[in-house]
């Protein structure tokens, strides 16, 4: 097996484009050198992108927040700004593992890990989150939504790997939430997962909302119907009650020895109300 480190973006591009083989690009490596060393995955080559310094940061721009592919979810949680405007993204992202697998996790390897029950993936579609792909071709940018095909598979191109993970900017008033069931308390994979993200006008009603679920699908999934539950309401019972049901009937989960069909489906539209709850509050405390 080869082991390539790029220290540029072009050269790690270049390299990628000579591969004959299979070649896994490493960011963190916390699921891919676990599935290399169980034998799912036997590649050709890794190559390691965490010698890049610009993917290595957290830059501004256009008011919003750019992640670099290979910043960690610990770096992630040190960054003041981002924080703040961003909580629930963080959060989801600081789900990821125990303390020490934090300081090499990331979101861009989360992503393209593409498990249903990713933490971070339904707080990135929840944001609105755009991804930056790189490739020979030059790059483009794709919602986050769009890039796991199914369990274990992305829609990447051959050639193509996530450079960085576009966070917009907040309109005032604005918060999001991630929660997650799991049976234990720490380092479990999510049960079910939900993420909200919304907007608040000076008199509490909501203009503006996205809500993501996972763990109940092929691939995490934006329910369009639960944001239209809430929008144009000031998050009452009625309407929370109507988030709730919207979640329930986007779900479509398996059953398994960590949860039935019936479990994961009420659970969403538990999560889905208390996420919501919390991004209101949030988004209240930004006026």
């Amino acid at each position: 097996m080869q082991y390539l480190a790029p220290t540029t973006l072009d050269d790690a591009v270049s390299m990628l484009a000579a591969q004959a083989g299979d070649c896994r690009v490493l960011a963190g490596g916390t699921d891919l050198l676990v599935r290399m060393r169980s034998g799912f995955a036997e590649p050709d080559a890794v190559m390691d992108i965490k010698r890049i310094g610009a993917l290595r940061e957290i830059t501004t721009e256009d008011g919003g927040f750019r992640i670099g592919a290979a910043v960690s979810g610990a770096e992630m949680a040190e960054n003041a700004a981002l924080v703040a405007a961003w909580p629930g993204v963080v959060e989801a992202a600081g789900l990821i593992g125990s303390t020490q697998i934090q300081g090499r996790a990331t979101m861009a390897g989360n992503l393209c890990n593409a498990s249903p029950a990713a933490d971070s993936v339904p707080a990135m579609v929840a944001a609105g989150a755009v991804a930056r792909l790189a490739s020979a071709a030059g790059t483009r940018d794709v919602a986050v939504e769009d890039i796991p095909a199914g369990p274990g598979k992305t829609n990447l191109k051959p050639g193509e790997f996530v450079a960085s993970i576009f966070l917009p900017a907040r309109p005032a008033r604005s918060g999001d939430a991630y929660l997650r069931f799991i049976p234990r308390t720490e380092m479990d994979i999510a049960v079910v997962g939900c993420g909200v993200s919304l907007t608040l006008d000076a008199g509490g009603t909501c203009t503006a909302a996205r809500v993501a679920l996972g763990a109940v699908a092929p691939t995490v999934i934006l329910v369009p119907e639960a944001a239209q539950a809430i929008i144009g309401t000031k998050l009452d019972d009625a309407a929370l009650d109507a988030l709730a049901a919207a979640c329930s009937a986007a779900a479509k989960p398996i059953a398994d020895k960590r949860g039935t069909v019936e479990f994961r489906t009420h659970v969403a539209g538990v999560l889905a109300r208390r996420a919501a709850t919390i991004a209101k509050t949030r988004a209240g405390e930004q006026a």
